[in-house]
């Protein structure tokens, strides 16, 4: 099994202080380990000053601006092994890298680094009537794991987020993207490196087998929070073998609910927007679903605008009827899938009613928007839906850690324990009590 290497801060393989044994949770030496060396240097990183942490992120994002042409060449052959492969247009673009988009990597590490350092942050402070002065400051959550699929960006904003936080950030990424991965994990390390942190608070597992993936969630005790980003399998897997906290990074079925009171112009920008700006991603929208009263009027509009941008709709039969020849009808599952593709499932609702209902049954609790002029129908949508972000007359692409101030995001959780929505720095910290006296004693 092999373990992480960082190009240019050594062999990870090297020994530690004692061999390598089989944990107590059974999995085998070399991710064990690795966990432990996690370990190690999240002790470290909990005590680092903000400055310290500053000067690792923008040296991390020198580092990558510095290995672009590395970065790219790497991706490269990610990129053919995934179409040589047959992987869909969707995955392939998730994997493929650019000089944009690495600068946009190294833009967020440069934003994180510039964000308040939430490490300390007093959330609550209050005096006892005994004296005691009581308060609730935010801690690191120690080693923070990442198992994700195909998004090579993921291995940058991740550990910037877990390092900012003070925690150490233990990734494994999938075979697809390991190329890309190795190389961005090495500026990461030798960012650390240069500002006098341990470059363990950021370690890549390089062993993509399933086994290791099995031994990564089982690392209780090591990992103190793991956060899963990819699909139905990778989600399925974490549900049935994980032993450490998790919290989910769930599917995105984006639903976009056109009112009666809606302006259809804004609607119909939003529309596209949430569906056509990156299909591939979470965000996206996979579901409309039209008001009874504007049905007629909006929906051969909109079916026209994005048949022609290539989006394959499928309906109801209200739907269907008011588009002839532009929705097809709606298989079973249609209306409950996460496309990530240029694919959209299509209903008529009689009322706001009829809509709620339709996105309480299919909502997989990600993002959801309503496009209307009546107040009272918007606040109805926002008490009644039950979702991680509810938006008014947006486009649910902007439910993300860096369009909604959070400079980046390590997942969007879908659950409700411990976070939910965006996860940025503060939702990879805990809370807890400190207490100050002049001894009391209870009585």
């Amino acid at each position: 099994m092999a373990e992480a290497t960082a190009p240019g801060t050594g062999d990870l393989s090297s020994p530690v202080d004692a061999p390598a044994r089989p944990g107590a949770d059974g999995t085998r030496p070399a991710v064990h380990e690795l966990g432990r060396r996690a370990v190690t240097a999240s002790r470290e990183m909990a005590l680092a000053v903000g400055a310290a942490k500053d000067e690792a992120l923008h040296a991390a994002a020198d580092q990558l601006v510095a290995r672009a042409e590395e970065i790219l060449a790497a991706n490269e052959a990610d990129v053919e092994r995934a179409t040589r492969s047959g992987a869909e247009p969707t995955t392939v673009d998730r994997l493929r890298l650019n000089d944009a988009r690495i600068g946009q990597m190294a833009g967020g590490l440069r934003a994180v680094a510039d964000l308040a350092d939430p490490v300390g942050e007093v959330v609550e402070g209050y005096v006892r009537p005994n004296g005691l002065v009581v308060e609730r400051v935010r801690v690191p959550l120690g080693v923070v794991g990442v198992i994700y699929e195909n998004r090579p960006n993921v291995t940058a904003d991740a550990a910037a987020l877990c390092l900012k936080a003070g925690n150490a950030a233990f990734l494994r990424g999938s075979a697809g993207a390991l190329s890309s991965n190795v190389v961005i994990a090495g500026a990461v390390r030798d960012g650390l490196a240069k500002a006098g942190l341990p470059s363990d608070g950021m370690i890549l597992v390089e062993d993509t087998s399933h086994e290791a993936a099995e031994d990564f969630v089982r690392l209780r005790g090591l990992i103190d929070c793991l956060i899963p980003r990819g699909g139905p399998g990778l989600i399925s897997m974490i549900r049935e073998k994980a032993t450490v906290p998790y919290v989910i990074d769930g599917d995105g079925n984006c639903h976009v609910y056109v009112d009666a009171a809606a302006d259809l112009d804004m609607a119909e920008r939003i529309v596209v927007n949430a569906k056509t700006q990156r299909p591939s991603v979470c965000n996206a929208a996979e579901s409309l679903v039209v008001h009874a009263g504007v049905a007629a009027e909006f929906l051969p509009r909109i079916a026209g605008v994005l048949t022609a941008a290539g989006v394959e709709l499928v309906g109801d039969t209200r739907a269907v009827a008011l588009a002839p020849g532009q929705v097809s009808p709606a298989a079973d599952d249609d209306f409950g899938k996460e496309f990530l593709d240029l694919k959209l499932s299509v209903a008529v609702a009689d009322d706001l009613d009829a809509a709620i209902g339709h996105v309480r049954r299919y909502s997989s609790g990600h993002s959801e928007a309503i496009v209307t002029r009546d107040l009272t129908a918007a606040r109805r949508f926002v008490r009644e839906v039950d979702a991680a972000a509810v938006l008014v007359n947006a486009s649910t692409r902007f439910v993300d850690g860096g369009e909604l101030g959070l400079g980046a995001e390590v997942g969007i959780s879908t659950q409700k324990l411990h976070a939910r929505g965006p996860m940025g720095l503060r939702e990879l910290t805990s809370v807890r009590y400190v207490v100050y006296g002049e001894g009391q004693v209870r009585t």
